[in-house]
């Protein structure tokens, strides 16, 4: 999964800054003069609303400065707004409303290119957050896959978007984290109310949080995390300047964070443990059935419905098993799949002596793809980046890899995280894949392409849909003999798992929150059909639990680029050049579905 802002660990609040307005102070845009000609309407308005996007991603900064923090803009980095209130969710709510009834003053017939796909983006984002309003995801905040507190332990640390390179740094992370305590009583608040309205989130994921609560709160500040920046402080700080900033942070630790972070583990082990649901799927909250169907419909970016998306997983799971009985045969093996799936998940041979010995492995492995990714792709990042372990404190319900994008400044590269917790289930064979999807070709590419974009408004530069973002990764993953990597039959057993994993997802997540299946019931389908540890399938299935609908992305995005490429490679022949085909796709960065097949069917056609 890509992480592309820590952000949307913040809740609905923070999820979108990629909207935009219409014309300025309000009014309508302006008819075109009479017998004008309707190219320059067009471009009158386009140049009007390039304006407008960037006046409204200035103001959707100032509301949601977390979110400058992310894509490495400094100027709200001593700020926290209270995003877990009633009065800010009203906030992001009338912003959405006003610059929607802006943006339809203009008549989207005038607008051509890439006017015109900026402004059915912003259109249908910003009906799709209006919409998605009837549903009270802020009444159970709280998971532990997108934790808030670990969030901010993670920004506060040093390890993530806030800065401390400067003194100035270090001022504006005490002014912000002086407001943690408050968007922790709100959402305690909201909590509460949900517990009061039957919006709960299932107990088996309220108790993973409490471990990770622990593992945040010490007695002694300089055991947190928080106090890192201090024990790293640049040598050049003035020494009054050291001394009092390591008095203010342990003042900000002890007095501040901690008791915050007591407080709400208190709550959480004492009132709200007791009142969690014990049914698994969404679909068993109030108004869940349409809850999980509004999801599918923004994540997917399709009309697929949640048996459809069912049916397609279970024949995906059936094809891949196909391919993996063709690996089997390969390399001798006797037995069923099943026994094949336990050789490969048990098998010495195929673990890590270390953690330092994986992260060596996967930086080794950088190399291989960088000798042959140009073959491929003529549209590469300027951006660097790096790999690193996940941190110890949320390494055992993290996903096995994930990145973070980098700054826009360059100040902070990209990130892939793998994840070293309980090292004998990560295995060698996942390597490959692993390293495609979230690195080179995959999130790396895509995202840090699409952040430094030139042209397009500034909300899709930062924007995103999953079902493309998520998709694009899992199709990196397929190109793997096409870059000479998968080189021995083990390895691209690992792909088939990857692939198979998101496959299981179609099935397992509908099954979750659209046909009553219960977490255990997932945990063995995983089990009886890939090569799953145990680690790995509670991690997995509990993880679908707290987002329900977002695994669907993987591979509905991935399906239709697949489809689109067959379409361009059977149209073009021996003039298809996958390099030209990646192009295209990435050019414009994330879009949904339908927006990238026709844009991709116009291609084809000019190329014919």
């Amino acid at each position: 999964m890509t992480r592309t802002t820590l952000a949307l660990a913040l809740a609905a609040a923070l999820a979108l800054a990629a909207c935009d307005r219409g014309p300025a102070n309000g009014a309508p845009a302006a008819a075109p003069t009479a017998g004008a000609p309707q190219a320059q309407a067009g471009q009158d308005a386009a140049a009007e609303l390039d304006a407008l996007y960037a006046e409204f991603w200035e103001e959707s900064l100032r509301l949601n400065p977390l979110s400058a923090t992310y894509i490495g803009d400094s100027r709200y980095n001593d700020q926290l707004p209270d995003t877990f209130s009633a009065e800010f969710r009203q906030r992001q709510l009338d912003f959405a409303q006003r610059w929607l009834e802006r943006v339809r003053g203009y008549d989207v017939e005038q607008l051509e290119g890439q006017a015109r796909l900026s402004y059915e983006i912003f259109v249908s984002s910003l009906e799709e957050q209006i919409e998605g309003e009837r549903f009270p995801g802020w009444q159970q905040p709280l998971n532990q896959f997108y934790s808030f507190p670990s969030s901010f332990a993670m920004l506060g640390s040093g390890t993530g978007a806030q800065p401390f390179r400067t003194v100035a740094d270090y001022d504006n992370w005490l002014a912000r984290a002086s407001n943690i305590p408050t968007l922790f009583d709100s959402a305690m608040a909201n909590m509460r109310e949900g517990m009061a309205n039957g919006v709960v989130q299932p107990r088996v994921l309220v108790e993973k949080t409490l471990p990770q609560l622990d593992g945040l709160i010490k007695d002694d500040p300089e055991q947190t995390l928080f106090w890192r920046p201090i024990a790293e402080m640049p040598e050049d700080f003035p020494e009054a300047e050291r001394d009092r900033l390591t008095e203010a942070y342990r003042s900000l630790i002890a007095d501040t964070l901690m008791p915050a972070y007591r407080a709400l583990r208190r709550f959480t082990a004492e009132e709200y443990l007791p009142a969690a649901r014990d049914s698994h799927g969404l679909d068993a909250l109030p108004d869940g059935e349409a809850w999980y169907a509004f999801n599918v419909r923004r994540i997917t970016t399709t009309d697929l419905t949640p048996a459809q998306i069912h049916d397609i997983g279970l024949a995906e799971v059936e094809r891949i098993h196909g391919e993996m009985r063709q690996v089997m045969q390969e390399v001798g093996f006797e037995g069923d799949l099943q026994a094949f799936f336990e050789y490969m998940t048990t098998d010495p041979a195929f673990t890590y002596e270390s953690e330092e010995a994986l992260l060596a492995d996967y930086r080794a492995f950088e190399a291989t793809v960088d000798a042959r990714v140009g073959e491929l792709f003529s549209l590469t990042p300027k951006a660097a980046f790096e790999i690193r372990p996940v941190e110890a404190f949320r390494a055992q319900s993290a996903a096995g890899g994930s990145y973070m994008r980098p700054s826009e400044d360059g100040s902070r590269p990209g990130i892939f995280y793998v994840n070293t917790y309980d090292l004998p289930t990560r295995k060698t064979w996942d390597r490959d894949a692993l390293y495609l999807h979230e690195a080179i070709p995959g999130h790396h590419f895509q995202i840090a392409l699409q952040q430094e974009l030139e042209g397009i408004p500034t909300f899709r530069r930062f924007g995103g849909q999953t079902a493309y973002i998520e998709g694009w990764g899992l199709y990196a993953e397929s190109l793997g003999r096409e870059l000479g990597v998968y080189a021995d039959p083990y390895t691209y057993f690992g792909r088939l798992q990857a692939e198979l994993w998101r496959a299981i997802r179609l099935v397992v997540d509908t099954g979750l929150h659209s046909k009553g299946w219960i977490r255990e019931q997932v945990i063995q389908y995983m089990k009886d059909n890939s090569a799953t540890s145990d680690t790995e399938a509670v991690s997995e299935t509990e993880r679908y639990m707290a987002i329900p609908g977002q695994a669907l992305a993987y591979k509905v995005g991935e399906l239709k680029i697949k489809e689109l490429r067959a379409r361009a490679e059977a149209a073009l022949g021996e003039a298809f050049d996958p390099r030209a085909f990646h192009a295209e796709v990435l050019g414009d960065g994330s879009l949904p579905l339908d927006v990238l097949e026709a844009k991709i069917d116009r291609w084809i056609a000019a190329q014919s």
